[in-house]
């Protein structure tokens, strides 16, 4: 069999093992250290706007204090997109709360500013203001922000952008993770650039991002002995992890410029197919960094393709692919969330497959998915 075609690798630059060498030969192993310092250093400078960043474990422990900080409780309700991970949604159940999922529009697959305003209207007809907002940039296409922050303003509500599958994205010129009161990231070993496992969270307000870390390190108040006053967590990263994040940092132009690229590769070489469809970049105030390449498969056609035909071809090939997330009020766990929707997060569902797209795909890798694609959409068409 041939060897495997992952759907999104980690790929190390030059530098991560030096970072790492360093840590271990100054004995700097367990959380917090110079690398941590440094890491958060750097994703404020890449990112600008002044903004400050707590390194922390994962992208779900930044949501989730978040959500703390912003005074989220118990029998609260907080608004969350519905196409998404369901790391964007468990830290509301964390805080006992109740996610409201509002669908998404068609042209960015983000959250529907329309429907977000219809069920902020709603939640405070019923005596429901929802305490935060969660939006989500969709394997790193930007979410409508100028819609969506001006419908929070209106109604007070404070935003917190998911920007964990976005970094290196912008809007209107302006990167992703910094509309938002906060933005959370992630580092994941899948994602556009990994530290293994972790994540951040960023905010121009550095008190809240102070906060973060005190609740990260098991709030540990100052005193000489180990004294709480708050309930905290263990959610700082580790020296070790922030080293591989600085080397990952100094690459993570060319890993958007590499998937960026990928996605072109598979648009074009797909243009002729009309049962395929690629989503776009609406106009010049969206920039995504591609971090997966996504296509809709129409089975209305002729030759009645399916998603899972494709995804089943693929899979024989030894080549990862997976659909398109599960939207969460269509998920178990959540089934007796509020839902506000149109049913476009469930047609992108049924026909949407994410196709491989790691920064470390080398030519050959992609000729062999466009050549099992092309196997199966001509097989089905002799059929």
């Amino acid at each position: 069999m041939q060897d495997k075609i992952w759907l999104s690798s980690p790929h190390m630059g030059e530098n991560e093992f030096a970072y790492v060498k360093e840590a271990f030969d100054t004995n700097w192993i367990a959380p917090l250290g110079p690398h941590v310092d440094g890491f958060e250093s750097d994703i404020a400078n890449y990112l600008g706007g002044g903004v400050h960043v707590a390194a922390l474990s994962s992208g779900t422990a930044a949501l989730h204090l978040a959500l703390i900080i912003l005074g989220v409780q118990a029998g609260d309700e907080v608004i969350c997109q519905s196409m998404t991970f369901s790391a964007s949604a468990n830290p509301i159940a964390y805080q006992g709360a109740t996610p409201v999922f509002v669908d998404s529009e068609s042209r960015t697959w983000n959250m529907s500013p329309d429907l977000l305003e219809e069920a902020i209207k709603d939640r405070i007809s019923k005596g429901r203001k929802p305490k935060a907002i969660i939006v989500v940039h969709l394997y790193g296409m930007p979410a409508e922000m100028d819609k969506i922050m001006a419908i929070a303003d209106k109604y007070t509500i404070p935003v917190v952008e998911d920007a964990a599958e976005a970094l290196g994205s912008s809007y209107k010129g302006q990167p992703l993770g910094t509309f938002g009161a906060m933005s959370i990231l992630s580092f994941n070993g899948n994602k556009i650039i990994t530290t293994s496992g972790g994540g951040a969270l960023v905010s121009s307000n550095d008190t809240w991002i102070k906060e973060a870390r005190f609740l990260a390190t098991q709030a540990r108040d100052a005193a000489p002995h180990y004294q709480h006053s708050k309930i905290g967590y263990n959610y700082r990263m580790s020296n070790i992890c922030a080293g591989i994040g600085r080397g990952q940092m100094e690459v993570l132009p060319s890993r958007v410029e590499k998937r960026r690229a990928n996605y072109k590769f598979y648009k074009q070489t797909f243009a002729d197919y009309k049962q395929l469809q690629f989503d776009v970049e609406p106009n010049s105030d969206f920039y995504s960094n591609r971090w997966l390449s996504t296509i809709l498969v129409n089975n209305e056609t002729e030759n009645g393709i399916s998603r899972e035909d494709i995804r089943h071809a693929l899979e024989k090939q030894n080549i990862e692919s997976r659909p398109l997330w599960k939207p969460m009020h269509l998920q178990p766990v959540f089934a007796n969330a509020p839902f506000y929707g149109d049913g476009t997060s469930e047609r992108l569902f049924e026909k949407g497959l994410c196709l491989p797209s790691g920064s470390n795909l080398t030519n050959s890798d992609l000729e062999r998915v466009v050549e099992a694609i092309e196997a199966c959409l001509k097989v089905k068409q002799e059929v």
